[in-house]
C-alpha cells in the first residue's frame, strides 16, 4: 500500500502489483486502515484510488482463499475494505489504470465517480468463482449501468473494455493511460476546493437520495450470500473445485 498527499487530495494506491493487486488478507487491512485513516484525517478533503499497474485490482486473491478456504472470507465480515470504501464520508474518485474483476470492481463502484486510462477493462467473475456477490456489487451496479446490464455483466462474467464502460456509464470518462493519475487528482483536487463541510454534506444528500434504492439491495445480497455461507462445507466444496478448474483451463496440458 502506498500514499502521497498532494494537497488537500490523498492519493492511495494499491500495490501488490506481481499479484494484480488481488485482495490478500494483509492488503484488505492494509487498506481499510488507510481508508479509515484518511477519513478521519481533517487535513484530507478528497481521496484519489488507483492501483500499481498492470491492474487496479483483480478481486479475491485465489491462491489464498483456495489455501485457506472459507477463513479467507470470514475476515471481509469484520474488516472489510470493499464496505470501507463506499463508507467514506471524504469524497474518493477511482482511478481505474487497468484490469478490474469481481471484488475489485466492488471497490470501484463504492467510489463517487470513476476516470479510466485506456487499458481498463471491467468484469464481475463472481458467478465463474462459485461465489455471490458480498461486497455491494448487485445493489450498485445496476445504479450505474441498469438492472439489464449489471445482470448481463454478473451472468455472463463478459469483460467490459473502457470505451465501453464509458458507454454504458460506469465510468465518467477515458484518458491516455499517461494521464490517468493527473487527470484525477486535477478532479479531486476541484473537489477539494470546495469547503470540506460542505462536500461532505453533498456527499451525504446524494447517500441519503440513493439509499431508498441501495439499502434495501444491499441487505437482500447480504442475506442471500450468507445464506449460502452457512453451508460452510459445500461451498469450501465448490470454491476449490472452481479454483481448480479455472487452473486447469489456464494452464492446458
Amino acid at each position: 500500500m502506498r500514499t502521497a498527499d498532494r494537497g488537500p487530495v490523498r492519493v492511495i494506491t494499491l500495490n501488490r502489483p506481481a499479484a494484480r493487486n488481488a485482495l490478500s488478507g494483509a492488503l484488505n487491512r492494509a487498506l481499510y486502515a488507510t481508508l479509515t485513516d484518511a477519513d478521519a484525517d481533517e487535513a484530507v478533503s478528497a481521496v484519489v484510488l488507483t492501483g500499481t499497474d498492470p491492474a487496479f485490482c483483480a478481486g479475491v486473491d485465489l491462491k489464498e482463499a483456495a489455501r485457506d478456504g472459507l477463513r479467507y472470507f470470514e475476515e471481509f465480515q469484520s474488516h472489510s475494505s470493499i464496505a470501507a470504501v463506499a463508507a467514506m464520508h471524504t469524497p474518493i474518485v477511482g482511478a481505474i489504470n487497468g484490469a478490474t474483476f469481481t471484488g475489485g470492481l466492488e471497490i470501484a463502484l463504492g467510489c463517487d465517480f470513476l476516470i479510466a486510462s485506456e487499458r481498463a477493462v471491467f468484469a464481475d467473475t463472481h458467478a465463474r468463482v462459485g461465489i455471490l456477490p458480498g461486497g455491494g456489487m448487485t445493489a450498485r451496479l445496476p445504479q450505474l449501468v441498469g438492472a439489464a446490464m449489471a445482470r448481463r455483466l454478473s451472468m455472463t462474467g463478459e469483460v467490459v473494455d473502457a470505451v465501453r464502460a464509458e458507454r454504458i456509464g460506469l465510468v465518467t470518462e477515458v484518458v491516455a493511460h499517461e494521464t490517468l493519475l493527473h487527470r484525477a487528482v486535477e478532479l479531486a483536487t476541484q473537489i477539494a476546493d470546495v469547503p470540506r463541510s460542505t462536500m461532505r454534506s453533498l456527499k451525504q444528500i446524494y447517500t441519503t437520495g440513493s439509499a431508498a434504492v441501495t439499502d434495501p439491495a444491499l441487505a437482500a445480497e447480504a442475506a442471500i450470500a450468507v445464506a449460502q455461507h452457512r453451508d460452510f462445507d459445500a461451498l469450501d466444496a465448490t470454491f476449490r473445485a472452481v479454483t481448480q478448474r479455472n487452473k486447469e483451463q489456464m494452464n492446458p496440458g
